[in-house]
């Protein structure tokens, strides 16, 4: 009987393994595939993957998609998007993984890639890799949203998730509603180019901004007892506003908590402030080893401060993405935060181990895309390395 009830588990997992299928859409069906998207969904099953023909005159595949089953859609061509002029709704439910590879919305400003509502017992995780969006909208409960190598017209907004190495007008992390199924990870914005801003406007979780390349860094709320970090950023706002760079308000939140703030290289026209770090609220701010072409001036509640240093002479570039000058060599000595060539951090986008250049490699079009990378500096001769790395083809 035993035997019988293990090949019987065995036949079970062998079908529960090849289940899956992949269906393909072409244009006008070509081949017997599908000729639209939403035909393949409708087809498919939980698990299958939809590969999608990109049309060879550059058209798109004009429909709006209602997505309801666990998914993933990928190009049929190496390293060419396929084109979808149309809304993409996701229903949520506990446990479904839709992925989208390859994915172009065009240059239309209404078509969004939208969770529709709040999961209920459960998560609903969205990955999106190597796609043209115009904006994302992951902000309701329990979604996990995870971004990587994406060029975003608009804005980003996840309630909780990993974004890395894209491009966007802003990225915030928020919800529409507390989370009931709590996920086990942090927010972490790492290696993102913004014009707008990152904010972070999520109490569920602790943030990590590390990394990006933006015009300000913001922070209205944060998680009670937490533990949040804003590190390695290079900030640069040339046309002047009403407040600091780097901005904390949660007073009305009464929540507190700790705020690292540490490494970051930061340039901006005098607004209504000439403040460099502006804050407000009962958590412990501590901002350390920060370079400011500004004098470094604080305002609002007490900072516990030490090593930064302003009037800085260095420069900056908001197309290519680069600082140079006194940011070089001017982070926390500490061998925990040294660059990758394992010399003393550079303050700014490019110091440490979640370096920009780690998510922006010199051939962006067909190499592989690195999603996450975690190199730890501090290596003893009794411990083992541990390096923690995932990426996805292009």
């Amino acid at each position: 009987m035993k035997k019988q009830l293990l090949f019987m588990a065995l036949v079970g997992l062998i079908t529960s393994m090849v289940s899956a299928a992949d269906l393909h859409v072409r244009n006008l069906g070509a081949g017997g595939a599908y000729a639209t998207v939403g035909a393949a969904i409708t087809a498919a099953a939980n698990g299958d993957r939809i590969i999608i023909q990109p049309k060879t005159n550059g058209t798109a595949y004009v429909e709006n998609l209602t997505i309801n089953k666990s998914l993933t859609f990928v190009s049929e061509t190496i390293y060419n998007k396929y084109f979808i002029q149309g809304s993409i709704n996701i229903t949520p439910s506990a446990g479904r993984v839709v992925t989208f590879n390859n994915l172009s919305s065009g240059n239309f400003t209404i078509y969004n890639v939208t969770v529709t509502g709040a999961t209920t017992g459960g998560r609903t995780t969205v990955n999106l890799y190597n796609c043209y969006l115009n904006n994302v909208d992951g902000s309701f409960p329990n979604t996990t949203t995870n971004i990587s190598g994406c060029n975003v017209i608009g804005y980003i907004a996840i309630s909780h998730g990993r974004v890395t190495g894209n491009t966007s007008g802003s990225l915030s992390a928020y919800s529409q509603g507390t989370d009931t199924s709590l996920a086990t990870s942090d927010v972490e914005f790492i290696g993102n180019a913004t014009t707008s801003g990152i904010t972070n406007q999520q109490d569920s979780y602790n943030f990590k901004f590390w990394n990006n390349f933006t015009s300000g860094i913001y922070a209205y709320k944060i998680k009670a007892g937490g533990s949040d970090e804003i590190i390695n950023n290079t900030i640069y706002q040339p046309n002047g506003g009403d407040v600091a760079p780097i901005y904390i308000d949660i007073a009305n939140a009464n929540t507190a908590g700790n705020i690292t703030i540490m490494n970051n290289a930061v340039s901006f026209v005098v607004g209504q402030t000439t403040a460099c770090i502006e804050y407000y609220g009962i958590a412990t701010v501590t901002a350390t080893y920060n370079v400011f072409t500004n004098a470094f001036v604080t305002s609002g509640s007490p900072i516990t401060q030490s090593n930064n240093t302003g009037a800085v002479n260095m420069s900056f570039n908001n197309t290519t993405y680069t600082v140079t000058g006194g940011n070089v060599n001017a982070g926390n000595p500490s061998v925990l935060y040294t660059d990758l060539d394992l010399t003393r951090n550079d303050a700014g986008h490019y110091g440490g181990s979640n370096s920009w250049a780690n998510y922006w490699g010199p051939d962006s079009g067909a190499m592989p895309q690195i999603n996450y990378l975690v190199t730890p500096r501090q290596i003893l001769n009794t411990s083992t390395l541990n390096v923690t790395g995932s990426g996805f083809s292009k």
